[in-house]
Parts: structure tokens; C-alpha cells; sequence
């Protein structure tokens, strides 16, 4: 008994001593690899802005693709109306 009440204390200080020590070499390879991952995500966003430009011309072209399209249903739209709306009024006028 006398036994583990001298030596259990320094047992349990050699094992805290370890694990300090591992945390700090943990703690190394952490901030080594997050250096890392901050290389790369600032090499994609780089390359991403390299694009950005293209991405804008695709952007402007289906903007004008889509407002060309608009503007020709509502001309054909307007046709029809204007094709099938008088008819409607004339035949309202001849019942009267």
C-alpha cells in the first residue's frame, strides 16, 4: 500500500508529462496542415477568379438570350390578341 501511495504520483505525473507533450506535437501537425488547406483554398479561389470573368459573359448572353426570347412571345402574344380580340367586340356589336 505504502508501495503506490510514493510511487503513484510520479507514475501519474510521467503520464501527464506524455500527454502534454503529444498534445503540443498534435497541436504542430494541426497548425501545419491547416497552413496547408489555407494554400489551397486560396489557389481555387484564385483560379475561380480567373473564371469569373467567363462566367460573366455567359451570364450577360443568357440575359440577352432570355430578354430576346421575352420580347418575341410578347410580340406573338400581342398578334393573337390583336387577331382574335376584334372579332370578339364585332360579334358583340351585331347582337346588339
Amino acid at each position: 500500500m505504502e508501495y503506490l501511495l510514493d510511487y503513484l504520483p510520479i507514475i501519474i505525473y510521467i503520464l501527464l508529462i506524455v500527454l502534454i507533450i503529444l498534445l503540443i506535437v498534435i497541436s504542430i501537425k494541426v497548425i501545419k496542415a491547416m497552413n496547408t488547406v489555407q494554400g489551397i483554398v486560396e489557389d481555387v479561389d484564385d483560379k475561380v477568379q480567373t473564371l469569373n470573368g467567363f462566367f460573366n459573359i455567359i451570364d450577360t448572353a443568357t440575359d440577352k438570350i432570355a430578354l430576346l426570347s421575352d420580347r418575341m412571345i410578347d410580340i406573338i402574344t400581342g398578334m393573337f390578341h390583336r387577331i382574335f380580340k376584334p372579332r370578339k367586340k364585332e360579334e358583340e356589336k351585331e347582337n346588339e
